[in-house]
């Protein structure tokens, strides 16, 4: 891909799943934020356009075949992302609230500031364990369809819910809040950076929840960018 100011941030991500690093180390985000020209993003987060874009060229163009999402087939995709990051989220949010509710206990009344967190933690819990849900039973079954009538060269009917498009901005929505939630908790947290004191159940929590942004950030690319946008294509490829 050539690299220039006006290619959406989300693009050059599908293109390269490295480059996610380098969005991440500027503080710019790739998924629900993907949208966005890299002009605009850096814009916004105050970042040198040329430094980044230097980052981007340096990087190596080689992406291994398993990296290369944007090539794989819907299902298959659908498939990955339900067993390697909904099964992640699922495991991560049960330790988490181990660790979060324990630190809010122990360390709440001399550092309020974890008490918020778990607070926020328990917000975007609840918000993620609905919302993949919804994508299990309705959304991710019915993208499977139109794969499979595609492969059969049929047509097929507009679902319940009318066009995929009204599923997927549901789920682009409630994306953006479980990234604004976990922006909330990053700053609470200073950068999941524990302070000197802290115990190691403190440690952890922290470390788990850089960990758990990080994948989340992914996720979110590979659904928004990618799965929904390609989605979107073949409906309207069958309906026509």
């Amino acid at each position: 891909m050539i690299l220039e100011e006006e290619v959406k941030v989300g693009d050059v991500v599908s293109a390269n799943i490295n480059s996610a690093h380098v969005f991440k180390k500027y503080g710019i985000d790739f998924c629900c934020g993907g949208g966005i020209s890299i002009q605009k993003a850096c814009e916004k987060k105050n970042v040198n356009l040329e430094s980044l874009l230097l980052d981007l060229k340096n990087l190596d163009e080689n992406v291994m075949p398993s990296q290369n999402f944007k090539n794989w087939e819907l299902d298959f995709l659908i498939d990955y992302i339900v067993n390697t990051h909904h099964i992640y989220v699922k495991e991560s949010l049960e330790m988490l609230d181990a660790y979060a509710s324990k630190v809010a206990r122990v360390h709440g009344e001399g550092h309020p500031r974890v008490v918020k967190i778990y607070e926020w933690f328990l917000a975007v819990k609840e918000e993620l364990t609905a919302h993949m849900q919804k994508e299990e039973m309705v959304l991710f079954p019915y993208i499977k369809e139109l794969v499979a009538s595609n492969r059969a060269g049929s047509n097929i009917e507009l679902s319940h819910f009318g066009s995929v498009q009204n599923p997927i901005s549901m789920m682009e929505t409630e994306h953006e809040k479980a990234g604004d939630i976990l922006k909330e908790i990053g700053k609470l947290s200073d950068n999941y950076n524990p302070p000197d004191w802290a115990c190691n159940t403190f440690k952890a929590l922290y470390a788990k929840l850089d960990e758990f942004e990080q994948d989340l950030h992914l996720h979110v690319h590979l659904e928004n960018n990618i799965l929904f946008p390609k989605a979107i294509l073949l409906e309207t490829k069958l309906s026509n």
